[in-house]
């Protein structure tokens, strides 16, 4: 059977798309590694509707919600080949079965690099975050700890000041020159220049002169890339932004290789549950009007 679009990554944002599409009565195809970004975070915050709901239970009913359409195939499993072109694309998947459409649509969602700092990776989504506004209220204007990782750390620990009383960390990836400091310093954030040395307890930092700072929670930047190769492979152009790197698309969400689509955290900036649900139920519009218009 070839479907009318193979959804590559069953996350918030592939759903949604795929909503779209099943509405529209398309065969659809949805193929699901089962590696949501958010996996580690005990709960969602800042999606209406469902704020503070554990994020496997709304990943579990927005599933439950779409294969109530018949014109919907759930696949688990990870896909690891691409070939053909529009209108006749053919992946593969790593138990050996293939599956075709004649447009795909990548919400694969991306990888997070954190900085090497011992520590940092057990308490990622749970005590270290990325999104203040996704995890700051719960932290109920405490202390935070942000943990310089590239250019985007001085904005955050600004931005953080609206969430608690703030300790910017460069920790030598980041060069405070006197006019970042002082902006810094006014917007009432306090600079430790000692290096990081690792992380202890639920966001206790062990820096590295033998003094030990303790935070409610721990805020950084993560540098991003497309948590699939396949993407790429096919050819799709990525775009660099201050946070990494994401794949590139048009207005109507198209990659730059034609009948290809990307949505949700892979395709857009910045990153939130909320924000990829919208963006992926706008993809799913904007590859239901290739199907009707594909000559548009």
């Amino acid at each position: 059977m070839t479907h009318d679009v193979i959804v590559v990554g069953g996350g918030y944002a592939g759903m949604a798309a795929a909503l779209q599409l099943v509405r529209a009565r398309r065969t659809v195809a949805v193929i699901d590694a089962g590696m949501r970004r958010n996996r580690f975070a005990s709960h969602a915050h800042g999606f209406l509707s469902q704020d503070g709901v554990p994020p496997e239970r709304i990943a579990a009913q927005s599933r439950a919600q779409v294969e109530r359409y018949p014109s919907l195939t759930w696949i688990e499993g990870e896909a690891i080949a691409l070939d053909g072109a529009r209108e006749a694309f053919e992946i593969g998947m790593k138990d050996g079965t293939s599956v075709t459409g004649r447009r795909v649509l990548f919400a694969t969602g991306v990888r997070d690099a954190l900085p090497g700092i011992d520590g940092i990776e057990a308490r990622w989504g749970r005590s270290v975050f990325h999104c203040p506004y996704c995890h700051g209220f719960e932290l109920d204007q405490g202390h935070i700890g942000v943990i310089g990782s590239g250019p985007m750390s001085v904005h955050q620990a600004e931005l953080l000041t609206e969430w608690g009383s703030v300790t910017f960390l460069p920790n030598g990836a980041v060069a405070l020159d006197a006019d970042t400091r002082e902006a810094l310093t006014g917007r009432g954030v306090t600079v430790e220049d000692a290096d990081v040395g690792k992380i202890e307890g639920n966001a206790e930092i062990c820096l590295a002169d033998g003094r030990r700072l303790a935070f409610d929670g721990l805020f950084v930047s993560p540098t991003v890339s497309p948590a699939s190769l396949l993407p790429a492979r096919a050819g799709c152009a990525l775009e660099d932004t201050p946070m990494g790197a994401i794949l590139r698309t048009d207005a109507a969400k198209q990659t730059t290789v034609p009948g290809i689509y990307a949505c949700g955290d892979v395709a857009s900036m910045p990153h939130s549950v909320s924000l990829a649900v919208g963006d992926g139920a706008m993809a799913g519009a904007q590859v239901h009007r290739s199907l009707v218009w594909p000559d548009a």
